[in-house]
């Protein structure tokens, strides 16, 4: 499931209620997760908060596309891709990605694939507002790129 959302959401319910209507008892040995939330800090300045832009149906379409890759790659069960657009503040969590598979290799693996091409290829734009140390007031700046994750 692929799910972009501008609403709050708590992570940790969306795993434990997708796992519930999964109806695989017995055939999943690993869950892998990850959960991105917003740092307070990027490249050295501080960050009171971030627009978060996508470009409907094309994010979609490109997240399944990850997922799908994913999923020929690895022998998966079941995967959760969530992620949030609009206005958030330092801690909201922005993306959660979860891999349910029989094994912890697949799952493990699949789930750094699709969280890093996410990052790098999705076509999401963040704005973020920072204090502009020079002048003591808050400015808008866009992030040009993403941390690695390798």
């Amino acid at each position: 499931m692929i799910k972009i959302t501008d609403q709050a959401f708590d992570p940790w319910h969306e795993l434990s209620a997708f796992q519930l209507n999964m109806r695989r008892d017995g055939e999943f040995g690993a869950c892998a997760n990850f959960i991105g939330t917003m740092r307070d800090l990027n490249e050295g300045a501080v960050v009171n908060g971030m627009v978060l832009e996508h470009y409907p149906g094309m994010t979609e379409k490109h997240l399944e596309k990850i997922v799908s890759e994913a999923k020929r790659k690895w022998d998966l069960l079941e995967t959760l891709v969530i992620h949030r657009v609009g206005e958030l503040l330092p801690n909201d969590p922005i993306v959660l990605v979860a891999v349910w598979s029989t094994h912890r290799k697949d799952a493990f693996e699949a789930s750094r694939f699709i969280m890093e091409d996410l990052k790098s290829k999705a076509p999401f734009w963040k704005k973020e507002a920072v204090i502009d140390k020079s002048k003591g007031a808050e400015k808008n700046r866009w992030v040009e790129k993403n941390t690695c994750g390798y």
